[in-house]
């Protein structure tokens, strides 16, 4: 189409309002929910402004750009009302569109207004390829938005070399990381460290952050481990037009195992409780004056009604700084404490996880956030612990997590593993042991080097974590390419053989189109003889131990050893059940 024919498809565009908006998913990486959707807009389908690159890109040349903006804006909007999706809505806007005539002051407040839509769920996001100080756009229009209630987002962050700045003078709410630092980001130490640092500052600016142009699986696992909270991209979900997302099943899945890792091995708050004075409802400030006398370590008394639930706390530097005003104690030393009751305290159930407890800390407002827990039976007050010793408890619980998990996969190694098999033989629980081991690693290894064959070893940890479903299922790693799955569903041979068909694709790109052709390697082994050997393959050796039978860990071990040794023997990418008689003969000779 000729440049001529493009400036008439313009002005029929904005005469006729034919603009589609498209809708991409921002998902919370921590449990797979949506926590907002980006507006996306597109025009006539099959037309050479059907792309939003060509089509803005001509709005600008021919001074439009602008009454683009807003009638995507208000497409955006009706549509997102219409299909009532969840989260919030980003907006992308030019900063110069906001000191533009054409911007009437609260023109996007009415149409919300009309739409029954809530300005708090709107999200007006800036993009750093328009420069925030475009034609002189003074700071005061964008606190205009945020002073009516909209949150502000900086778009691209990392694209030019105005972005620190940018976020500085702006201090907006949310930051959306570029797509550069995100692609390929588990392959690139010196992105990771970019995206750490921003996320670091993001923290101490209580912003949110947002990785933009996630694609791959190991992209997200990688952001997932880093911090990153929240995320977009074709991997999690791609622009469409009439959007039905909901829980990301993958984000999900991560979210149980992680959650399940932390019940299966945590502690819970009930070790963080001490017995702590307490006081009545009916008491007096007076009684709590004394009780902070006769003990000067307790900066805070929880306070209970008559069924001994807590109702919260009076602190020491409150109930001092209100007795030292000018005639402070006599008028309020025979008050109720309830006239000093700080409510803003946590209160939490002794069976709850450490792990649980602290995200329910750090997730407090900065400016709220106190160092008391209240430790609850049934809703019943027990006890108080203490923001120091959660901190110092869960410190010690990593680096014992830390000790005991494989460093190359950080998955749980033998002690996890044996404690998991005790707890299901203790509970007679019905479970099946599978065993992984390669077959010809080591040939492998000495051909390639050990830094390609570690590649695998995860590669492997990866495909089984990929797979294997959290519910009542336990993956650990033994040491070098021995890894065991713990597993309570009924379907485990169905995993097993989808861990093996992903194996046997995805180890073909660690050879070379030389080996490949000839399907393995030659090596020499001790002897100095050359031998070939094929490509790498899994074997899986299953055992289904009798709990009334087999009396502990040692033994399932050595069934699930000798079943592995069998299912190496078959060669190739195998599965091999042990016979039931047979496991049971050994179970009695043990």
């Amino acid at each position: 189409m000729s440049p001529t024919n493009n400036i008439t498809l313009l002005e029929k565009i904005l005469s006729n309002g034919l603009i589609t908006p498209y809708f991409q998913p921002i998902y919370d990486l921590n449990n797979g929910e949506i926590y907002g959707h980006e507006a996306l807009s597109r025009g006539p389908m099959n037309s050479a402004l059907f792309s939003p690159d060509p089509l803005f890109t001509l709005a600008q040349q021919e001074g439009k750009l602008h009454k683009l903006e807003l009638l995507c804006r208000e497409k955006a909007l009706s549509k997102f009302a219409k299909l009532a999706l969840k989260g919030r809505l980003f907006l992308n806007v030019s900063a110069s569109l906001l000191g533009s005539p054409e911007h009437q002051s609260g023109m996007t407040l009415a149409i919300l207004n009309e739409l029954g839509l809530d300005q708090k769920d709107i999200v007006i996001e800036l993009s750093e390829q328009h420069p925030y100080d475009h034609n002189g756009l003074p700071r005061s229009s964008v606190e205009h938005y945020r002073e009516m209630g909209f949150q502000v987002a900086i778009d691209d962050l990392g694209v030019g070399y105005s972005g620190l700045q940018l976020w500085s003078e702006l201090q907006p709410d949310i930051v959306k990381v570029d797509k550069h630092f995100i692609q390929g980001i588990d392959k690139d130490e010196i992105k990771r460290e970019f995206v750490r640092s921003i996320l670091t500052i993001a923290q101490r600016l209580n912003c949110i952050l947002i990785a933009e142009g996630i694609e791959t699986q190991q992209e997200l696992d990688q952001l997932i481990e880093i911090g990153v909270t929240l995320g977009q991209g074709y991997f999690l979900g791609r622009p469409v037009e009439n959007p039905a997302f909901s829980t990301h099943p993958y984000l999900q899945k991560q979210a149980q195992r992680r959650s399940q890792f932390q019940v299966d091995h945590s502690e819970t708050v009930q070790t963080l409780c001490r017995p702590t004075p307490y006081l009545q409802e009916k008491n007096l400030l007076e009684d709590a004056s004394q009780l902070f006398k006769k003990q000067p370590d307790l900066v805070a008394i929880p306070v209970l009604n008559n069924s001994q639930q807590p109702l919260g706390v009076v602190r020491r530097h409150q109930l001092h700084e209100l007795f030292s005003t000018p005639y402070g104690r006599a008028l309020y030393e025979h008050k109720p404490v309830t006239n000093l009751l700080s409510t803003d305290v946590l209160i939490v159930e002794s069976n709850v996880s450490l792990s649980s407890v602290s995200t329910q800390m750090t997730d407090q407002e900065a400016d709220t956030l106190n160092n008391e827990i209240i430790v609850v039976r049934e809703g019943k007050f027990i006890g108080t612990g203490h923001l120091k010793d959660l901190l110092k408890r869960i410190t010690e619980l990593k680096i014992q997590n830390a000790t005991y998990s494989n460093p190359l996969t950080l998955l749980p190694g033998n002690v996890p593993i044996h404690r998991e098999v005790s707890r299901r033989l203790s509970a007679n629980e019905d479970f099946y042991v599978a065993y992984f081991d390669l077959n010809d690693f080591k040939p492998f290894n000495d051909f390639f080097g050990y830094s390609i064959g570690d590649e695998v070893i995860q590669l492997v940890g990866a495909l089984i974590k990929e797979v294997v479903l959290p519910d009542n299922n336990f993956i650990g790693h033994i040491g070098g390419d021995d890894f065991v799955v713990i597993f309570g569903d009924d379907n485990w041979h169905q995993q097993c053989e989808d861990i093996l068909t992903k194996f046997s694709q995805q180890i073909r790109a660690f050879y070379t189109e030389d080996t490949l052709q000839e399907g393995g390697v030659w090596t020499k082994n001790r002897q100095g003889e050359v031998l070939f050997h094929p490509l790498l393959s899994l074997a899986i050796g299953v055992v289904h131990p009798n709990p009334r039978q087999c009396n502990n860990h040692h033994q399932v071990a050595e069934m699930a050893a000798q079943s592995k040794k069998s299912a190496k023997q078959k060669g190739g990418n195998h599965i091999f059940l042990q016979p039931y008689q047979q496991a049971q003969s050994q179970e009695l000779a043990c």
